[in-house]
C-alpha cells in the first residue's frame, strides 16, 4: 500500500486539528502573537518523541507567554479519544470506576525558577496526577510548585458517586475520609503505623491467600471521631514479594479483604508511570524557565503518553512503553503505514515507491 505521509504525521492526526484551531481561539493563545503558531510549537514540544525542534529560543519565548491551558484542553480533549479505545481495559470485575491518587515531585535549580518554591537551598515543581485504572491512563493533572502538599491538592479533585480512589498513606486526612464516604467516593490507602483505633467487629479472613485480618475500627485519636465518625475496615495482609506487613485502610465493606488488598497493590501502576514519564519522555529538561512554560512542558509530555498509549491498544504486538518510544524514534520520518507497522514492527518492509519529484522529463 502507498503511504503518502511519514508516521509521524499520522500520528498527529489522532489529534483534530479543528479542534486543535478551536481551543487556541478558546484560549486566545494567539492573541497579537508573531511567528511560531501554536500548532508549531505543540509539534516542536513533542520532542519527547524524537523529532527535531526550531531554535531554541523561539520555542522557550512560546513556551513562556503563550497560555499553558491551551494544551491542557487539548489533553483533556485527546482523553476522551483514547479512554473510548481502553474502554473494557479493565483488571477487576467490580463495577465501579478505580483511579489512584498521587504526585511525584521534579528538582529544579532554585536560582533559575525561584517560582517554584521547595526547601531553602532547592526548587521543585509537583505534578499532582489522577490515573484512571481502564487502560492506565492519566486523566487529570494539577501543576504546583514543591511545597503544595498532597491533601490539599485531593481536596480540589471532585470524583463521582461510587469511584474508588487509591492513594498512599501521604492522604491519610480524616477530614477528607469523611467527606469521600458522605459524598459516596470509596477510598482504599494505607493505614499509618501511629493510627489510634478500636476494634468493633472481627472478622475471619480468606485462608490462604496471606490475609491475615479484616477488621471493623472506629477511629480513636484525638479529634478523630468530629472529623471522621464513620466505622471504617482495617485489613491486614503479607506482601508476597517481600514478607512485610500491608495494612490498608477503607470504608468499602462490601468487596472482599483479598479484593481491596489487590486493589492496593495495584497502585503500584502510578509509579511505574511516573518513572516512564520521567525516562522516557525526558520532562527534566525543560524550555524556559517561567512557570507557564513548566506548566506547558508537562502537559504536553502528559499529551505524548496519551498518544504513546494508544498506540499500545491499537496494536497486536504487545508494546513496551520504552520498546515503542526507542523504535519510534527511528521510523517516525519513515513513508510508512503506522497501523500496519504497529502490529508487525520487524516485518520486512514494503518496496520504496518511486518519488515523482524525482522523474524529469527531457524533450
Amino acid at each position: 500500500m502507498k503511504v503518502s505521509c511519514r508516521m509521524f504525521s499520522q500520528i498527529l492526526k489522532r489529534i483534530p486539528r479543528t479542534d486543535f484551531e478551536r481551543i487556541v481561539k478558546e484560549t486566545g493563545a494567539e492573541y497579537r502573537s508573531k511567528g511560531l503558531s501554536s500548532w508549531s510549537q505543540f509539534v516542536a514540544m513533542l520532542a519527547h518523541l524524537g523529532i527535531e525542534a526550531p531554535a531554541r529560543s523561539s520555542l522557550s519565548y512560546a513556551n513562556g507567554h503563550r497560555p499553558w491551558e491551551l494544551f491542557e484542553k487539548v489533553f483533556y480533549g485527546l482523553f476522551d479519544i483514547v479512554a473510548a479505545k481502553a474502554m473494557g481495559k479493565k483488571k477487576f470485575r467490580f463495577k465501579n470506576k478505580l483511579v489512584n491518587l498521587d504526585s511525584t515531585v521534579i528538582d529544579l535549580c532554585l536560582s533559575l525558577y525561584d517560582w517554584a518554591k521547595y526547601r531553602r537551598t532547592k526548587g521543585a515543581v509537583k505534578l499532582h496526577l489522577v490515573l484512571d485504572h481502564d487502560g492506565y491512563l492519566p486523566c487529570v493533572g494539577l501543576v504546583t510548585d514543591g511545597t503544595v502538599a498532597d491533601v490539599k491538592a485531593a481536596w480540589q479533585r471532585a470524583f463521582a458517586p461510587g469511584t474508588i480512589v487509591v492513594d498512599d498513606r501521604d492522604y491519610n486526612d480524616y477530614r477528607l475520609f469523611a467527606e469521600w464516604t458522605d459524598s459516596g467516593v470509596c477510598f482504599v490507602t494505607r493505614m499509618k503505623d501511629n493510627t489510634q483505633f478500636e476494634v468493633v467487629e472481627e472478622r475471619e479472613p480468606p485462608q490462604n491467600r496471606n490475609m491475615l485480618k479484616d477488621q471493623t475500627i472506629r477511629l480513636t485519636g484525638t479529634g478523630a471521631q468530629e472529623k471522621c465518625p464513620h466505622l471504617l475496615r482495617r485489613i491486614e495482609a503479607v506482601r508476597e514479594d517481600t514478607g512485610d506487613r500491608l495494612v490498608c485502610l477503607t470504608h468499602h465493606h462490601g468487596l472482599g479483604a483479598s479484593t481491596i488488598a489487590a486493589i492496593y497493590k495495584d497502585r503500584w501502576q502510578i509509579e511505574l508511570f511516573f518513572k516512564a514519564l520521567k525516562q522516557n519522555l525526558k520532562i527534566k529538561t525543560f524550555v524556559g524557565t517561567s512557570a507557564n512554560a513548566v506548566k506547558t512542558q508537562m502537559w504536553t509530555a502528559l499529551i505524548s503518553r496519551l498518544l504513546l498509549r494508544y498506540l499500545q491498544l491499537s496494536s497486536r504486538f504487545g508494546w513496551s512503553l520504552a520498546n515503542l518510544v526507542a523504535l519510534l524514534r527511528l521510523n517516525l520520518f519513515i513513508h510508512r503505514d503506522l497501523m500496519a507497522w504497529l502490529d508487525k514492527p520487524f516485518a520486512t518492509p514494503p518496496a520504496p515507491q518511486d518519488n515523482p519529484q524525482a522523474i524529469l522529463a527531457f524533450a
